[in-house]
């Protein structure tokens, strides 16, 4: 049976009341780490509430000096005023239920109940603990900023703040999660992001029910879209505030959810999964090149070993001058078994790099590459070619910018190999055509998958394959639906 939520609870007129409260809800003076300081202020007892890692000492011992300071004037009718325009701080603000101190007080903010009055004053003295701002390991640039989003959410709308410097740039934020009441904000453009997406995304986040949101954006992203079966990623996450501001511009909508440093950035195709910031901070010539080799990567990570595959257990398939492609040795295991063995290992090394302390994950990669390479061949386990392709499938997984998309492809990668294993070329062309079927049939907040390749949109394909230069690129992409076309007036 699900929970009921309690009613709110007004803040009394009677201090000693509200202290009740605050003790049963929130465990004041059992929790050490919730503040609490009672002192007179114009001869009227004044309760303070806070988070002592959440606040700024220094802060909070200004704004007592200043409330103590009244106790020298002469006390005036109305001490809530005379209280409120002496709490030096540029965001005060006024709650009239416990519900709504509770909540501030939690996410950081200082709460002062007054003796007599029926509201309570919050000031915002929150510093949330966290590291600076830095580059994102999964997204380096040799040239470019080095700073990147946090687990700030007040930092992190002012990064983005720094690059879009336009006061149509809407942060709305809420709270989700009925225990801990996480900041969520929705970042957009007004006048050129869709307002049908919007309002949809909106209405999504304000409708998930949920305790608490642990695992952050993930949780968020899987009450967003529906994944349904597909393996491939629906939204798109950045660390780069560089790239969350371009996409900004050209239409889409970001989610920031506190406590994670990855943006979501919505609606997404499968080709945005695909681009880099470091094509954007080379020429466009070079930038292409770089982009046309990653997209080579991401070929080879998908159809390399199920293409040899094929044409191992198919010689006749290959000319003459292309004969040496097959094996020249000969093994006890059948090539298909060594392709998921050897591929299914280096999962295994992935998977131990990233659970294994960087002074220990190079000698583990060193013992793993031995064990792996060159005694696996020795004592006939593997044979050379299957190393060889292997590697060269999972260096374009590597290559591959989406960390998700990478993972979505060598699933694919493996389900291809096993076709092709049990039907040969048969196996190879339904597979590889279901796949392409998959992508064209998955759609993300309905926007298709594939854009601009289906439904074909040439100019935007066109500047999906070849790098354009700034200046060239005159209108945003149409997938988007922007209200304002034109990025150049």
């Amino acid at each position: 049976m699900a929970n009921k939520q309690e009613p709110q609870i007004p803040i009394s007129s009677y201090l000693k009341n509200n202290e009740q409260v605050m003790d049963k809800r929130a465990g004041v003076g059992t929790s050490f780490d919730l503040g609490y300081r009672k002192f007179p202020v114009l001869k009227t007892n004044v309760s303070m509430y806070y988070v002592t890692g959440l606040c700024e000492t220094p802060v909070i011992v200004e704004l007592m000096k200043e409330l103590l300071e009244l106790n020298h004037l002469d006390k005036d009718e109305d001490i809530f005023e005379q209280i409120h325009d002496h709490l030096v701080h540029q965001q005060v603000e006024i709650v009239e239920t416990i519900d709504d101190a509770l909540v501030e007080m939690l996410s950081g903010l200082v709460v002062f109940f007054i003796d007599g009055e029926r509201k309570a004053l919050v000031v915002d003295v929150r510093t949330y603990p966290g590291r600076p701002p830095q580059e994102p390991d999964t997204e380096k640039v040799v040239r470019g900023s080095r700073d990147g989003y946090t687990e700030n959410i007040i930092e992190n709308t002012a990064l983005t703040r720094r690059r879009v410097r336009d006061g149509r740039l809407r942060n709305e934020i809420m709270r989700v999660g009925e225990r801990s009441k996480t900041d969520i904000c929705l970042s957009y453009i007004d006048g050129v992001a869709d307002p049908g997406l919007v309002k949809l995304l909106k209405k999504e986040l304000e409708n998930i029910k949920i305790d608490g949101l642990s695992m952050a954006d993930k949780t968020v992203e899987e009450f967003l879209v529906h994944q349904g079966r597909t393996p491939f990623p629906l939204v798109r996450y950045t660390e780069r505030p560089d790239v969350a501001s371009a996409h900004l511009l050209e239409g889409h909508v970001l989610v920031m959810v506190d406590t994670s440093p990855s943006m979501i950035i919505m609606p997404t195709t499968y080709f945005h999964h695909i681009q880099h910031a470091e094509e954007f901070r080379q020429s466009p010539i070079t930038g292409s090149f770089i982009r046309w080799m990653r997209f080579l990567g991401i070929l080879a990570s998908v159809f390399l070993l199920p293409l040899w595959l094929v044409l191992v257990l198919d010689p006749s398939l290959l000319p003459e001058q292309l004969a040496f492609i097959g094996p020249s040795e000969e093994s006890s295991l059948p090539v298909f078994v060594q392709i998921l063995i050897a591929d299914i290992g280096i999962e295994f090394l992935r998977i131990a790099a990233i659970h294994t302390p960087t002074p220990l994950s190079t000698a583990m990669g060193l013992i793993a590459a031995v064990l792996i390479g060159q005694i696996a061949i020795d004592v006939g386990l593997f044979i050379p070619e299957v190393i060889l392709y292997v590697a060269i499938a999972a260096i374009g997984t590597f290559a591959t910018p989406s960390y998700e998309l990478s993972v979505a492809n060598k699933l694919c990668r493996l389900l291809l190999v096993l076709a092709t294993a049990m039907f040969q070329v048969k196996g190879l062309v339904i597979g590889g055509m279901l796949y392409i079927l998959l992508l064209v049939a998955t759609k993300t907040l309905n926007t298709p998958y594939l854009w601009p390749f289906i439904p074909f949109n040439a100019k935007a394909l066109f500047q999906v394959l070849i790098r354009m230069s700034i200046p060239f690129t005159k209108y945003r992409p149409s997938v988007v639906h922007p209200q304002n076309n034109k990025r150049q007036p």
